[in-house]
């Protein structure tokens, strides 16, 4: 079956014709084959990913079950192409039913589509899981023919995509001739998508690729303002930015983090002198105030939107002609995703222009530029092998009826990401989900599985499967409570504050430091914190001039190992500097100068008295995460070498130690060895002895007990809070490591650790990377290389001009010490 006229006529119509990556999936999809289809934004990879469900449903007929399970990343993708794709339906009169299965939908359409299910069901990943947990699952997805995962490479790097993986499973083990079709931007690695894609040991699906599209146009502000030393506001560009909102139809303006995507909405509407409609858009805020902004934009209402990554995934946000990212972008894939938001058309150039935050950041704006000049991807490789997201799995299991755990074993490894599971493994994990493990299991409440007298497991009670509905996912926020722009009334003489509409959520901890009285940026408004009542935070509309700005847990991007080399390569190559803003360019130079800059291969080691302490700074460029391993490493066997160290602080690109004695005199009496401080052997007991000791694993643990469902943070009519999970998982971490030190909950908070929060792979890549590569330099005073990390020593997290004003002048205090002549 090739693709029928009435398709070819709609596409004549349009004076289009199908492009040959299209008709290339559609071939696999005729031949039963699953298929990898990457392309760049613009080049129909939707329209790709559909035409062979449209053809199969046109020609067969509408009604006969879920023909195809088209899986997005986002809820607010699934609804953007579930409307999309009913204009080409309707014009070419197709019999084909669509509907959309998200966390918003509601339980009577659920239950609907329970017994009459569409054609087509559009719906995320978590859903998925739901989908194949539900007794009827069998029923609902024995006539599925197609898979649609879109925007695979955004999915596979997290444990989301490692429960997908799981749930696929089941869903193939319903519907064995489903073939699955994944659709991707360009990646480092096509191959890990392909086998990603595929069962163990089977082929990895063909690879299909879009033709490539025009050559992005990026700029990065040449500001003539001064480009701070430090900080991450960008406050000094908005000048210029809003001149650029002012010469775009509508511009798109990317942040890295919620609290800066608030910080910049509030310094561009004070600049916005010609009252243009200018939005904000994050994850925290109201659902409803989020749409209101995506409808806007479709409308092309709006001039421009200051947005976080909630909107850089594939939905075509209409008449978008400029990106600005403000901030580096931490990643050369990640900036090519988000510029692609920019004339969303395969044969137009996207346009976009970087605002570095601070002189490091346009090393960094310049390599990240140069990378996307060439299309280099650094898209991280796929995540594997969760155990606390296979023992959610294997609840799930439970929950759609009893199973045998060989069965269940054969199921589970044939997912690539599980590929290397081994069956005493597998068995731990079903121990563990049956009775909480050999420390837990004389606690009833752990006890989850009972074993049939066929060898089959079920679940203990039925009760079990709500709580699974209600907890089941992977992602683990902190405890976030809602705030409503409240108004004042005045009762009996009395000041009342009386709640209104929710304005979106901020997390607990952040409210817990607020008084009554203080200001803070939330939802693009300056707020006054006005107290708790039993619904959350009150607050009404303030005009103070210098808030706070919330700031979130988590959410930083880490910089990429790709672009961390070329900064290095850029910074050892002097003739590259050309390239470089005068500010910058001058500014290695009088490194040069006073220090030395390393050569690529070297890490620079500088150390130096100031005040009446010792200061050393080396420069990495390996992000922060590793750097604040390695700041935690280097104090304990500073320590134990009697240099008293006083504390560290880590950036991107540099850490910093103060502490009270002489290292420069240390080093240069051979007391210490650079060399043997820095060697790789910190990665064995200093990392253990440290991560026993610190609160980070207790925070990894209490993320896994909740993914892994030994912690119920939902129950029917009642939450559990933040402090009352950490106080129960406190007390089992502490029982776990003393009666079972290899529980397969403490296994997988490690891992967890040493993949995110401390980063320790990069970090021992980067130990032996340097190893003998050392560049040391003992200076008089500071360097003009370290005056950014040292401000950051003592910093605190201000709004205003006041602090952009103190922070310059701190700067010119060091630089001039910096080059004081001795």
């Amino acid at each position: 079956m090739s693709l029928p006229q009435r398709f070819l006529d709609w596409f004549s119509a349009r004076g289009w014709a199908p492009r040959a990556h299209q008709l290339a999936v559609l071939d696999h999809a005729q031949a039963r084959e699953s298929v990898l289809l990457i392309s760049p934004t613009g080049g129909g990879k939707t329209l790709a990913g559909f035409l062979p469900s449209l053809a199969e449903i046109t020609e067969r007929g509408s009604g006969e079950g879920i023909h195809t399970l088209y899986i997005s990343p986002l809820k607010a993708l699934a609804v953007d192409i579930a409307r999309n794709l009913e204009a080409p339906i309707a014009e070419m009169k197709l019999p084909v039913t669509v509907e959309t299965r998200t966390g918003d939908t509601p339980h009577s359409k659920r239950q609907r589509q329970r017994q009459k299910p569409p054609d087509i069901l559009i719906t995320t990943p978590e859903q998925v899981s739901l989908l194949v947990a539900d007794p009827h699952a069998a029923h609902l997805l024995k006539g599925l023919r197609t898979v649609i995962l879109d925007e695979l490479h955004s999915m596979v790097t997290s444990k989301r995509g490692v429960l997908l993986s799981l749930a696929l499973t089941r869903v193939q083990s319903h519907a064995p001739e489903a073939i699955r079709i994944g659709l991707s931007a360009t990646v480092a690695d096509p191959d890990a998508l392909r086998a990603w894609l595929a069962s163990t040991g089977a082929e990895p699906a063909p690879l299909v690729l879009g033709k490539p599209g025009a050559k992005p146009e990026i700029r990065i502000l040449s500001s003539v303002e001064r480009v701070p030393w430090s900080g991450h506001s960008s406050l000094y560009a908005i000048p210029e930015v809003y001149e650029e909102i002012k010469r775009a139809r509508m511009t798109l303006i990317f942040v890295n983090t919620r609290s800066q995507a608030e910080m910049v909405f509030q310094a561009l509407w004070e600049a916005n002198d010609d009252n243009l409609p200018i939005a904000l858009h994050h994850g925290s805020l109201d659902v409803a105030q989020r749409r209101k902004v995506e409808a806007a934009m479709g409308e092309g209402k709006l001039r421009a939107v200051v947005c976080t990554s909630t909107l850089e995934l594939g939905i075509d946000w209409g008449d978008v002609d400029l990106v600005v990212h403000v901030g580096a972008p931490k990643g050369s894939s990640r900036l090519l995703q988000r510029i692609g938001r920019s004339n969303h058309k395969l044969d137009l150039p996207s346009q976009a222009l970087l605002v570095p935050s601070n002189r490091f950041e346009v090393l960094e704006c310049t390599a990240a530029l140069q990378a996307a000049e060439v299309n280099a991807q650094d898209t991280e490789y796929p995540m594997v092998m969760k155990l606390d997201v296979l023992a959610q799995h294997i609840l799930g299991r439970a929950c759609a009826g009893p199973f045998h755990p060989d069965e269940l074993f054969g199921e589970v490894s044939s997912a690539w990401t599980y590929r290397k599971l081994t069956r005493v493994e597998f068995d731990k994990a079903v121990d563990y989900v049956a009775t909480g493990g050999y420390a837990l299991r004389a606690y009833e409440r752990y006890a989850k599985l009972k074993l049939q007298a066929d060898g089959t497991l079920r679940l203990a009670h039925p009760r079990l499967a709500m709580a699974y509905r209600l907890n089941m996912g992977t992602i683990v926020e902190d405890e976030m409570l809602k705030v409503r722009l409240a108004h004042v009334k005045r009762r009996l003489g009395k000041r009342v504050v009386v709640g209104g509409r929710v304005l979106g959520e901020v997390e607990e901890w952040f409210v817990s430091q607020l008084t009554v009285g203080q200001t803070f940026v939330f939802a693009g408004e300056v707020l006054r914190f006005e107290g708790l009542d039993e619904f959350g935070a009150l607050a009404t509309r303030s005009n103070d001039r210098e808030p706070m700005v919330p700031s979130y847990q988590g959410g930083k991007f880490p910089l990429s190992t790709y672009l961390a080399e070329r900064v290095r390569q850029m910074l050892a190559d002097p003739k590259s500097w050309k390239d470089l803003p005068p500010q910058v360019r001058g500014w290695l130079s009088l490194q040069r100068f006073r220090s030395v800059v390393p050569k690529a291969g070297q890490m620079l080691v500088e150390t130096f008295p100031r005040a009446d302490k010792h200061y050393m700074v080396c420069y990495p460029f390996e992000g922060r995460l590793a750097h604040q391993t390695l700041g935690m490493l280097l104090t304990r066997r500073l320590e134990r070498a009697g240099m008293q160290p006083l504390g560290f602080v880590a950036s991107e690109y540099a850490l910093v130690i103060w502490m009270v004695r002489d290292l420069s005199l240390a080093i240069s009496s051979n007391r210490i060895a650079l060399g043997r401080l820095f060697d790789e052997d910190m990665m064995g007991d200093d990392l253990e002895a440290w991560m026993a000791e610190s609160a980070l694993m207790k925070r990894t643990f209490r993320n896994a007990a909740i993914i892994a469902g030994l912690i119920e943070r939902r129950q029917p009519g009642k939450e559990k809070t933040a402090r009352q999970m950490t106080v129960n998982t406190d007390l089992i971490y502490d029982v776990l490591r003393t009666h079972e030190p290899d529980h397969l909950l403490l296994r997988a908070a490690w891992d967890d650790a040493a993949e995110g929060l401390i980063d320790a792979h990069r970090l021992g890549a980067m130990l032996r990377r340097i190893k003998g590569q050392i560049l040391h330099k003992a200076l008089d005073t500071v360097s003009p290389l370290s005056v950014p990390i040292l401000l950051d020593i003592g910093r605190e997290s201000v709004y205003g001009e006041g602090h952009d004003a103190l922070l310059a002048e701190a700067a010119n205090a060091l630089i001039d010490e910096a080059m004081r002549l001795v």
